[in-house]
Order: structure tokens, then sequence, then C-alpha cells
């Protein structure tokens, strides 16, 4: 059962797009998925919710926030399977189509804060204690996900991550046996791709040798180009050497990559269902729908 970290340094590249379509479809193939949103933007949240219904029925008790609160705070006791929650409006339109499900940790708008809550733990008075307290601290959502029963509970568990390295990212690689990066292929997009898997790599020394012993090796799926502009059926020439320089550098690159289209992504986040399993409407919602289930097929074969 693979546990996979969707990340990358640049917001905006379609992160949340590519696991709330990945997850859609694994569902719609009979497996069972558990989405985490670990982004503070919540747009995963709110592509399966709406906002009021977010506000009315989670925000208060039932988000990632409150869970990770309970381990700062240390007055309370709060189990993670008590955050997951079944979105309706996907699950009802999936109901009678497929055994497949979703289910989802939300996140919160003030996630932001915990991070510097989180960092204030990681201090002790000795060797011992800071080695203790580091591996507390980011070992937190392995140990969740642990007592969740995930193995045996889940098909798939996809992490939406924060543009960012901090330490509630790395409680995610921590818990992790696969990375995935979406990507757009310019620039800025593809800039921090080899500064995140030397934190990666870092971050997987110092966790191993604090726990003296190999715990973790979480490892790169690959980079997904996304919004990618596309002529005869391929990227633009001003995106190839994007596409390119990153697989010069032996980080492996998907074969498949998703088109830009800011009308059919940016408005299925109000439905709450995934583009990749809507009705289809036309022949552009075809060619992208088609792209995302290659996607799919790819993702699963590389794991």
């Amino acid at each position: 059962m693979p546990i996979v970290s969707v990340i990358n340094y640049k917001g905006g590249v379609g992160k949340t797009t590519i696991v709330a379509n990945l997850a859609a479809e694994l569902a719609w193939r009979e497996n069972s998925v558990l989405l985490i949103d670990l982004d503070p933007q919540a747009s995963l949240t709110f592509s399966f919710l709406t906002v009021d219904s977010w506000r009315q029925n989670y925000a208060g008790t039932t988000t990632i926030r409150n869970w990770y609160d309970a381990f700062i705070d240390q007055d309370q006791d709060i189990e993670l399977s008590n955050l997951i929650i079944t979105p309706d409006e996907v699950n009802r339109y999936m109901k009678g189509e497929t055994k497949g499900e979703i289910d989802l940790i939300c996140s919160h708008l003030s996630l932001i804060n915990v991070d510097l809550e989180l960092a204030t733990m990681l201090a002790g008075a000795s060797l011992r204690q800071s080695r203790n307290n580091f591996l507390k601290v980011h070992s937190r959502l392995l140990d969740g996900l642990n007592a969740v029963g995930v193995e045996d509970r889940y098909d798939y568990v996809l992490i939406d991550c924060p543009p960012n390295f901090n330490i509630v990212t790395k409680t995610a690689i921590v818990a992790s046996s696969r990375i995935l990066i979406p990507a757009i292929p310019d620039y800025l997009s593809t800039l921090g791709i080899e500064q995140l898997q030397r934190h990666i790599a870092e971050l997987t020394n110092d966790f191993n040798e604090y726990a003296q012993q190999a715990e973790i090796a979480p490892s790169i799926i690959g980079v997904i180009p996304t919004m990618v502009q596309v002529y005869g059926g391929e990227p633009i020439n001003a995106q190839r050497p994007y596409i390119d320089s990153i697989r010069r550098t032996g980080t492996p690159v998907f074969d498949t990559f998703i088109r830009r289209n800011n009308t059919l992504f940016g408005d299925s986040p109000q439905y709450g269902i995934p583009v990749v399993i809507q009705g289809v409407s036309g022949p552009t919602q075809t060619t992208i729908q088609t792209e995302l289930e290659n996607l799919t097929t790819e993702f699963v074969q590389r794991l």
C-alpha cells in the first residue's frame, strides 16, 4: 500500500488538481483512497467540500490542524482515524459504478501557524532529548497512519503537501514511501526540483541516523509535466527544453503530460467531482480525461 506525497516548492503548478484526479480515477478503478490535505490553502479540501459545509461540519474539530494542535498542547488525545471523512458528493456520484471510495482528512487555513509551534518542540537539554524530540515530531504522521491501520484499510494514500519544506511537509515525507512532483515546464517551476531532491535525501539521512537504523526510504516516482501547451500533440517548443533538462539530471519524468485548460480544471472543484470522472461534454474534455486516465495507469505502473 503506497503512501505518496505530492509536492513542488513552486505553488500554482497543478499539484492539487493532480491529487484530486488521481484519487478519483483510482477510486473509479475499484480502489479505496485516503487523501490528506496538508496545504494551508486547503484547495484539496475545497475540491470535495463546499466552504460552507467545511465551516459548519469540520472546521472546528475535524481537521488536520486539530490533530497537530493536540500533539503540540499535549492535553488531549485525538486519533487520526477520527478526522477521516467520506465526502458525499464524489462518492455518491461514483456509487453504483464502482466499489471504490475516496476518504479525506481536511486541512485548515490556520495550519500555517503549526510549523513554528512544532519547531519549538525540537529543542532538548541534551543530545538524547534532541534526538528523541526530532524522532517524535517528524514521526508524527507516520505514527498516526500506522495507528489508523492504513495498510489494511486503503489501497492508496495521497498527501497534498504545502509548497515548501517546513516541518509539516517533513512529517509527510517521513510517512511516505514515494514522492510525486508535478511541474509546469518552465524556469521557475523546475528550478527547485534538484533542491527538493537534496532536501529529501538530507531528511532521510538525518532521520535514519537518529533512528540508528534504516527506517525510511522515500523515493521519487517522477515529475509530471502539467499545464502543458500542446501543438501537434506534443508540448510546444518553448516547454520541451525544460522537460529535457529534468531528464538530464537523472530524475524520472512521466511520459504522460497534462495540458492546460483553466476552464475545466478551474470549474470542477465547485461541483466536488474531479474532471477525470465527470460526464463527457465534448472532444476537449475527452482528450483531457484520456490524459488523466493514462497518467493514472502510468502512476500505478511506476509504483
